[in-house]
């Protein structure tokens, strides 16, 4: 298992994660919601930063490697979805949205797995589409755990609300597009 900078800042976001949960979890009286939003919030972001960070330092710095390609879709997939029942218990997000992005994630990595299987994973690389998809899930997360007046004028946790009903339509757009990428493939192999 290679290690360098980028698969160290890819771990930091799997760490990242009982810290997000965890907050929230504190004694009462410790930190008012709105604290425990902020601080939240603020290791979301930290961690959405080095998803695009680790990636762009591993191809600036030729440190790409398989077990990388592999940890960085796992990182991003457990932070979405711890994030998503954080929020589910908060009712800041409807359950059929949290379930539309986890249902997603769970399908897209079988399929890719499958196709591996049949030495068709080119058929579901990663596409522009995925990234479009993963970061307005970071964005509408983001604005959702804060749930507070941002400038004094935006009003979070209703743009939240927006945002991640767009990210679930684009999420399920994406699946689609996976699946029908794949499809000549399952047909011609079944």
């Amino acid at each position: 298992m290679p290690f360098n900078f980028p698969i160290f800042l890819t771990w930091l976001r799997i760490a990242v994660i009982p810290l997000i949960v965890g907050i929230y979890y504190l004694p009462e009286g410790l930190f008012t919601l709105a604290e425990k939003n902020l601080i939240a919030t603020i290791f979301f972001v930290g961690a959405a930063i080095t998803d695009w960070l680790d990636g762009f330092l591993a191809r600036k710095w030729g440190q790409s490697s398989n077990f990388g390609a592999f940890l960085d879709p796992v990182a991003d997939k457990l932070i979405v979805a711890a994030t998503l029942l954080v929020l589910l218990n908060f009712d800041r997000v409807p359950v059929w949205v949290a379930l539309i992005i986890i249902g997603r994630e769970i399908t897209i990595s079988a399929l890719r797995e499958w196709m591996a299987q049949l030495g068709a994973s080119a058929s579901v690389a990663v596409h522009f589409l995925g990234k479009v998809k993963t970061t307005m899930q970071l964005v509408a997360i983001s604005f959702l755990l804060y749930d507070s007046t941002l400038f004094g004028i935006i009003n979070t946790g209703i743009l939240g609300k927006y945002l991640i009903i767009i990210a679930a339509m684009i999420t399920l757009w994406s699946m689609v597009y996976y699946l029908r990428k794949a499809w000549p493939v399952i047909a011609e192999k079944s």
